[in-house]
């Protein structure tokens, strides 16, 4: 049951500044009661874009410049703190399909690659011009080359870094391993089948 293959990501981006971008502001503790994870992308950021009265605050993803933006681009250690996989739910259901940044906490990274979202990393440097290109020019579009492992912007392109085995997963539609799973049951029950009887004692 070979899924998506995610191979890139045209589109436009936004910057949410800052490191250690813990899983409690991406998606606050509140909203895990849900019993599925729709509506949960209009949560997303939700005590930073919104005081207690529902009134909007300056923040990156309020700014109508950049509504509709699908990719994401922080700072370092994202997705720290809990290990809620509501968070990477929250950011792809608010319409982001890749995220860039200096690095992600271990556990949001595999969460995110188990839904298609895909995480790469930039050096400080590059990281750096990458979001000051992408404040100054909020309508145009950049592409993540997720197979070639490099961000295309404004003429530009920067090296980016996905492991191996993540990089496998997305490009050959291999990321969701209960799709593995479903798929290799024909193949084990025809295993079963071949198999003798077990002797009981």
């Amino acid at each position: 049951m070979s899924l998506e293959k995610i191979t890139k990501q045209t589109g436009r981006a936004v910057h949410v500044p800052g490191d250690e971008i813990d899983t409690d502001r991406i998606i606050p503790a509140r909203f895990l009661k849900c019993i599925t994870f729709d509506g949960l992308g209009e949560h997303a950021f939700r005590d930073e874009r919104y005081a207690q009265d529902g009134t909007p605050k300056p923040h990156p993803l309020n700014d109508p410049a950049h509504a509709g933006a699908s990719i994401l681009v922080s700072g370092f250690n994202f997705g720290c703190g809990s290990s809620r996989e509501h968070a990477p739910q929250s950011l792809r259901r608010a319409g982001f399909r890749a995220i860039v940044a200096g690095s992600f906490a271990e556990i949001f990274f595999g969460n995110s690659t188990a839904i298609g979202l895909a995480c790469l990393t930039a050096s400080k440097e590059d990281l750096a011009s990458f979001a000051a290109w992408v404040e100054a020019n909020p309508a145009s579009e950049v592409t993540i080359d997720i197979a070639g492992r490099m961000a295309v912007f404004g003429g530009r392109t920067i090296p980016l870094s996905l492991p191996d085995a993540q990089h496998e997963a997305l490009v050959n539609g291999r990321w969701d391993a209960i799709a593995d799973l479903l798929e290799g049951i024909p193949d084990s029950e025809a295993l079963l089948a071949r198999l003798p009887p077990l002797a009981c004692s």
